[in-house]
């Protein structure tokens, strides 16, 4: 947005990756403490938009969402709010939440169609008020590259064959199931290896039930990197075995744009990125058997991992480019965004 002509500043909690990521390259930026609801993060929020003044405001997430609709409210014309959801889980249908969607917030974004028809039939929202946006990755960063020289770099056996997982470490991306499935090729496959890049509130659970199956010596806990594409580069497969709350989860699309045989499943807006047979496998959540199958046919299956990586790489950057992404957030934004000069003092 930046490099489009607009003035960017992000706000977020001190400490925060985003932050980091902001004073990294240079973008404006501001620490509030926003961490949780309540009346000194409402405060904070409230002081930032007096004094910045924004012509729109995006939040991400419940949270930050809340404090600034109930900021906005003491304030005189301030800013439209646009809402991005990100996830599929369930919104919850109550007077509060209606609120916040339809009349504190005046646009809903949302990564998947489906997330849109679902806050539309479920939570009976107006549909003239939500997009869906897809999420945009940057072609210039996630291509595929060579094999061999990215599994040098990161210090990876050039003979073995590494399925892989990016993604935090949370209990609804269905690690636990792809450990279970992985125990069940490895028997036959020597030579597989299986990589886990991402850190969260699950490790230790992830580490336990590679321990218990004795798998610590097939599988790389990489933790958090920051050159995600680079251990992209160096997988033969990529899975993503989520059972709820996704929308349309980034690290699928790298792998995609990496040009992955990917295996994943239909939660939340992954069909609209994935059609079964064509881009990747589809397969049921929370079933390790049907994992451990649909792995095996892209391991003793070449030319049907390069077919569906390579459907892949050539679909994804269609429907799901950073340029794309941007130009449709920037209409949204030029839709609402008005010159506002709205006082600090709440309204009588």
């Amino acid at each position: 947005m930046i490099h489009r002509g607009h003035l960017v500043e992000i706000w977020a909690v001190p400490g925060s990756d985003i932050l980091e990521q902001a004073v990294r390259r240079a973008i404006a930026h501001r620490a509030l403490p926003i961490e949780r609801k309540g009346l000194r993060g409402i405060i904070a929020v409230r002081r930032a938009l007096a004094l910045t003044r924004p012509d729109v405001i995006n939040t991400h997430s419940s949270t930050d969402a809340w404090l600034v609709a109930l900021a906005c409210r003491t304030l005189r014309d301030p800013p439209p709010m646009v809402r991005t959801r990100h996830i599929s889980a369930p919104v919850p249908d109550n007077r509060a939440t209606h609120w916040l969607y339809t009349r504190a917030t005046r646009h809903i974004v949302t990564t998947g169609e489906r997330l849109r028809e679902t806050l539309i039939r479920d939570n009976r929202y107006p549909g003239d008020r939500i997009t869906s946006v897809p999420t945009g990755i940057d072609p210039a960063r996630f291509h595929p590259g060579e094999k061999g020289a990215a599994r040098r770099a990161l210090g990876l056996d050039p003979s073995a064959r590494y399925v892989g997982i990016v993604a935090t470490l949370r209990s609804w991306k269905g690690h636990l199931y792809l450990v279970d499935a992985f125990a069940r090729l490895v028997a036959d496959e020597p030579g597989l290896r299986l990589v886990i890049v991402g850190d969260g509130p699950m490790r230790q659970p992830i580490e336990e039930r590679i321990a218990r199956l004795g798998l610590a010596s097939r599988v790389t806990l990489a933790g958090r990197q920051e050159r995600v594409e680079q251990w992209l580069q160096a997988l033969d497969a990529f899975c993503l075995p989520s059972y709820a709350n996704e929308g349309v989860p980034q690290a699928l699309l790298q792998a995609m744009f990496t040009g992955l045989p990917v295996v994943t499943t239909s939660v939340g807006s992954i069909g609209e990125a994935v059609t079964d047979g064509v881009t990747g496998l589809v397969v049921p959540p929370k079933d390790a058997p049907a994992l451990a199958e649909a792995l095996r046919r892209l391991l003793d299956d070449p030319a049907l991992a390069a077919r569906l990586g390579g459907a892949a790489r050539e679909r994804a950057p269609k429907q799901f480019g950073l340029e794309t992404m941007l130009t449709g957030m920037e209409a949204v934004f030029r839709r609402l965004a008005t010159p506002v000069s709205f006082s600090p003092e709440p309204s009588r």
